[in-house]
């Protein structure tokens, strides 16, 4: 047999040059042919599946680390600027409220005071958009959070929610003072001290105020939303380093549904007056100059650091502004 015959020959198309070329291969190089061959498709494989690997987006659940997890330094920054520039509109808005501190050297005032007056009477006004926008704030926050994923999770939520639909009234108490509370075993009526009344001089600062009530009452006796507060609470302690259990989970919890809710509201009601403002009146009653804390609270200020820190695009609309 002649050399030609013992040679395979191999057609490859030739598309730039518009024919076909021939190459033999002898059986000495064929392994060598295969070998490269095999190499190569398996390089590709490989640079296929780690280029698919870095493409995939990864899942981004609220209870996993995520991007909804992520706090920068830059956060960090933004969140003491935000601080600053609340306090400072509170100064300049008319309708800034009184800071807490404020409010606890002045003297009690009677049910019938004008201001006190004005101040349950837009409570009153804004208990029924209060009582949907917190309904709304408490199911977004337990699906952010990672507490609505089961039946006995959204049974919970639901109970909670069905407990806010129950509130009634706004009383004037002229002993509570600066405060505002609830007795969970009479979850119809809010009670507000005269003082708190007078001094929460804008719709957004009393929808704040008003959330963070019925929020405690939507918990209720059961704990229902015990869950969520601990989330919250993990959340914010890890971002701003704070000591945040027990309490103090939920009453930031409360100031959280709050602020959200104030925001909702602000979505919804068009105003002439500028968006940084009116989100600074939801906090301006926490900026204080005796910064005092106890077991159940944050001190006023670290409320608002921690409430900045868990929602971090409110932080920038306060400062995107020209108010800042």
């Amino acid at each position: 047999m002649s050399k030609a015959a013992r040679e395979f020959r191999i057609a490859r198309s030739a598309a730039r040059a518009g024919r076909f070329r021939d190459f033999s291969v002898t059986r000495g190089t064929w392994l060598g042919i295969f070998l490269s061959i095999c190499f190569l498709v398996l390089a590709s494989n490989i640079q296929f599946n780690a280029t698919s690997a870095a493409q995939t987006p990864q899942r981004n659940d609220a209870h996993t680390a995520g991007a909804k997890d992520a706090f920068t330094y830059a956060d960090k920054r933004l969140v003491e600027r935000a601080i600053g520039a609340t306090c400072t509109e509170r100064i300049r808005d008319p309708f800034g409220s009184t800071p807490i501190d404020e409010m606890q050297t002045r003297p009690s005032l009677p049910v019938n005071n004008t201001d006190a007056v004005a101040g349950a009477r837009r409570a009153e006004n804004l208990l029924p958009v209060t009582k949907k926008l917190v309904t709304g704030a408490i199911i977004q926050l337990a699906k952010d959070y990672g507490v609505f994923d089961s039946v006995t999770a959204r049974n919970r939520i639901d109970a909670a929610t069905t407990r806010v639909g129950t509130v009634k009234r706004i009383k004037p108490d002229v002993d509570a003072r600066d405060n505002a509370s609830v007795v969970l075993r009479e979850p119809r009526t809010i009670e507000f001290g005269t003082i708190f009344l007078a001094g929460l001089k804008s719709d957004e600062a009393m929808i704040s105020v008003l959330a963070h009530e019925l929020t405690h009452i939507a918990s209720g006796q059961p704990d229902s939303l015990r869950p969520l507060f601990r989330a919250i609470a993990r959340r914010a302690a890890v971002r701003t380093g704070l000591r945040i259990s027990g309490q103090r989970a939920e009453e930031l919890a409360c100031d959280l549904v709050g602020i959200i809710a104030a925001r909702q509201f602000i979505t919804q009601t068009a105003s002439w007056e500028p968006l940084p403002r009116r989100i600074a009146r939801a906090l301006e009653h926490n900026c204080v100059n005796d910064d005092e804390s106890d077991e159940d609270h944050l001190s006023p200020r670290n409320t608002i650091r921690a409430l900045f820190a868990l929602e971090v695009d409110l932080a920038g609309e306060v400062v995107a502004g020209p108010l800042s």
